[in-house]
């Protein structure tokens, strides 16, 4: 698919919608980053993966990355809320080490690889450098971490807790490390936010997730693309 097929696709499409969902995408997407992504490894309860869903759409995160090891990755949509329309999936259940695949595939992207848990290499969320791409990775509900998200991690991020309890709800705890750290990255001086062609591509699939019959409308396009 060719920028000019997909800059014409956008323009046709965008006679679909309201005006006021058109200057919606356009301020959303100024504030969109893969910058930061999330990678969630084997999460079984569907309330706490769409909660996730739904935290990284409101502090920006495009991204999220799933493993599906033992468990399959479910969206609650009355926990969601919607929000698995505006972000982007990528699964990782096809090989024999899904985990290893999805660090080998990030790593290869430019990402850091920081795994969130106590460490003794470990430090706290407003000291984590961010001038390179950052991968953050949460574990299972209840066993925490892979073996081998430890062994290849770059990074370690602990997030204090004052009470009894040994840890947060992972989609509290992705919570406030998206908030914490989405702050921080647009204060930096680096460039955190889309390039053209993610813009292009995203505004795009906001479009088609967006309209009734968007594929049965992009084959009239078709018929009419130069």
């Amino acid at each position: 698919m060719t920028t000019k097929y997909k800059t014409q696709l956008i323009d046709y499409l965008s006679g679909f919608v309201t005006e006021n969902r058109l200057e919606k995408f356009n301020t959303v997407i100024k504030s969109r980053t893969k910058h930061i992504t999330i990678v969630l490894e084997d999460i079984y309860q569907p309330h706490n993966a769409s909660a996730v869903l739904r935290s990284c759409d409101c502090t920006g995160i495009q991204d999220i990355h799933i493993i599906e090891n033992g468990n399959t990755y479910q969206v609650n949509p009355d926990v969601a809320l919607g929000s698995s329309k505006w972000v982007s999936l990528f699964k990782y259940n096809s090989t024999e080490n899904n985990t290893l695949s999805c660090i080998q595939h990030l790593k290869k992207q430019g990402y850091r690889i920081v795994a969130t848990t106590p460490h003794k290499n470990d430090c706290l969320l407003d000291d984590l450098p961010l001038e390179q791409k950052t991968a953050l990775f949460f574990g299972t509900e209840l066993d925490g971490i892979s073996a081998d998200v430890l062994e290849h991690a770059d990074g370690f991020v602990n997030i204090p807790m004052q009470g009894f309890t040994e840890s947060y709800n992972i989609s509290v705890s992705a919570a406030i490390c998206l908030y914490t750290l989405t702050q921080r990255l647009r204060k930096l001086d680096i460039n955190w936010q889309l390039n053209d062609e993610e813009v292009t591509d995203i505004k795009l699939q906001w479009l088609k997730n967006t309209i009734r019959d968007a594929a049965l409308i992009e084959k009239e396009f078709q018929k009419k693309f130069k």
